[in-house]
């Protein structure tokens, strides 16, 4: 189920929204700048398909974003067995590539077609308190999240999910990190999702 937390930077045991509503979360995540929408994601993927079976599942999704300018897409998809020592080492590994604090010169525009993940997002609300809002996406949720905004992506110890990613400048992908710890101190992906039981 797709789910906004929103926490104070500076009280991450504090709440300030919690919502599974899709309407809402669009709502509170449209009033500091990211769109996020919920579509048809319902193609059945062979457990080994690869980027163009991805991307030609869903082919019309694909062209309607990139005639917004996005002209590179690419996927990532990430899915194995918990058990398979080899596949938890590349996953901890790609894991640990977004999941300190970043920015990047290019709008993260993201299609979940499988699976979950969470962005955490340090935004200042319309109130004016600066929050992390934790948008837990899954399967059929489209997220566009400015550039240069702060945040990071936890995919959880096990990953398992695809998203088809857009991108304006090719290099768009590569993060900018700050070097603030501010993510050790937010309930990570598998802690969330362990709390919405």
């Amino acid at each position: 189920m797709s789910k906004l937390i929103v926490m104070p930077v500076d009280d991450p045991s504090a709440t300030l929204l919690s919502t599974s509503d899709p309407a809402a979360i669009a709502a509170d995540l449209g009033a500091v700048g990211v769109t996020f929408e919920q579509w048809t994601a319902d193609a059945t993927l062979a457990h080994d398909a690869g980027q163009d079976a991805v991307m030609s599942a869903y082919a019309d999704d694909v062209a309607r974003i990139r005639d917004m300018g996005f002209g590179t897409v690419d996927v990532v998809r990430l899915h194995g067995d918990p058990n398979d020592a080899e596949f938890m080492s590349n996953a901890a590994a790609a894991r640990a590539k977004f999941l300190s604090e970043h920015a990047h010169a290019d709008d993260e525009v993201r299609f979940f077609v499988e699976g979950s993940g969470a962005f955490y997002l340090r935004l200042t609300r319309p109130d004016g308190i600066e929050a992390v809002h934790v948008a837990l996406c899954e399967q059929g949720d489209f997220i566009s999240v400015p550039k240069d905004t702060l945040h990071w992506f936890d995919m959880g110890t096990a990953p398992s999910f695809a998203a088809i990613r857009f991108f304006q400048i090719e290099d768009g992908w590569v993060g900018e990190f700050t070097g603030d710890a501010i993510a050790e101190r937010f309930p990570t992906f598998d802690e969330l999702v362990a709390a919405a039981g």
